[in-house]
């Protein structure tokens, strides 16, 4: 099964979906992530942030949603539509959820400050990751609609 991380820019949040997901994945699991708007490039904080967790990096990329190399299972939109921002809506025959997180790129103070944010994104992240994996996801697969609900559930659950 293939999952999307999909924001605005692909530059933070989802790449932080993206490799978690991946570094934590069992098999016949993918992640993806993309952009409707990338950047271009994945921000270095991001960079900096995954490596001390021990999560490689290698083939990460920012890019768009027309760039995708399979077609998704899954999109998890990870903007935060609190703060105002649009989520892009992605036109495909996916299962769809919303795991709003505040943009850390967004982040203003301090050195200390904007990796706290880094952090307390990614923190975020791999909380509704981990419980994605802790479904009973070998049911769930069959179950389209129980399977939107817990999705659905973890997005605004679990932090």
């Amino acid at each position: 099964m293939n999952v999307l991380f999909l924001c605005t820019g692909n530059s933070c949040r989802s790449i932080l979906g993206e490799a978690a997901f991946n570094h934590l994945a069992p098999p016949g699991w993918k992640a993806l992530s993309a952009g409707s708007h990338p950047t271009g490039q994945i921000h270095p904080r991001s960079l900096a942030l995954l490596a001390r967790e021990g999560i490689s990096t290698e083939g990460y990329y920012s890019k768009s949603w027309d760039d995708l190399p399979v077609t998704p299972d899954i999109v998890i939109t990870v903007c935060a539509s609190a703060a105002g921002e649009t989520c892009p809506a992605y036109l495909g025959p996916a299962l769809r959820t919303h795991w709003g997180v505040d943009d850390p790129a967004r982040a203003a103070g301090t050195d200390e400050e904007i990796d706290a944010a880094f952090a307390r994104a990614y923190r975020i992240l791999r909380a509704r990751i981990e419980a994605f994996f802790a479904l009973p996801l070998n049911e769930l697969k069959n179950d389209p609609s129980r399977f939107k609900a817990e999705l659905d559930r973890i997005g605004q659950s679990v932090a």
